[in-house]
């Protein structure tokens, strides 16, 4: 019923752009939000366009439609998502396993999101297993950052494996900088 696989059209990536306006803080109401999560940060087809030239992205697709997208950004789109510069450069004064995270092969997992008609439905999984299968031999780790207050995703991201690093608050919000580590 699904296929996860890179994202290699700009219909798909329209599709991403379309589910996340959706889904965006303050689209939907505030018991929505706490239930089903939210995500903070909008792109445009270009900025899609110039991440997926260095990392293309991964989909899950239920026929032709999207059922979910987990954004793939490497630290050579820190420039590219200009809300997301404080979290790279917050990154850059981290160390994971008393070790710099500058040290380690990461990239940063920029945006995940499912499709309300398929949450609970294996997506959310199905999405980090095909980053896994993909990425895994190039990168060491993934780190993302999760609103505290967004439990949903908290608790999906700690089911798949990640663990916090560090939390720190912001002009929006609590943060927590999550990280999946691949190198075991």
């Amino acid at each position: 019923m699904f296929s996860a696989v890179q994202v290699s059209a700009d219909n798909e990536m329209g599709q991403i752009l379309d589910l996340q306006r959706q889904n965006l803080r303050g689209v939907n109401n505030p018991s929505k939000e706490k239930e089903q999560g939210f995500l903070t940060v909008t792109h445009s087809l270009e900025t899609l366009q110039q991440m997926h030239r260095i990392e293309p992205s991964i989909i899950v697709k239920a026929g032709a439609l999207l059922a979910g997208y987990a954004l793939v950004m490497p630290r050579e789109c820190r420039n590219i998502v200009p809300e997301l510069l404080p979290l790279f450069a917050g990154l850059d004064e981290l160390f994971y396993k008393n070790k710099p995270l500058a040290d380690y092969r990461f990239y940063v997992m920029g945006q995940i999101c499912v499709a309300s008609a398929y949450r609970g439905a294996g997506v959310f999984n199905l999405l980090y297993a095909q980053h896994k299968a993909l990425l895994a031999g190039k990168y060491d780790l993934v780190i993302t950052e999760v609103a505290t207050r967004n439990l949903r995703s908290m608790r999906a991201h700690e089911r798949v494996g990640f663990k916090i690093l560090h939390t720190h608050r912001d002009a929006l919000d609590e943060w927590a900088v999550i990280v999946w580590d691949w190198s075991k």
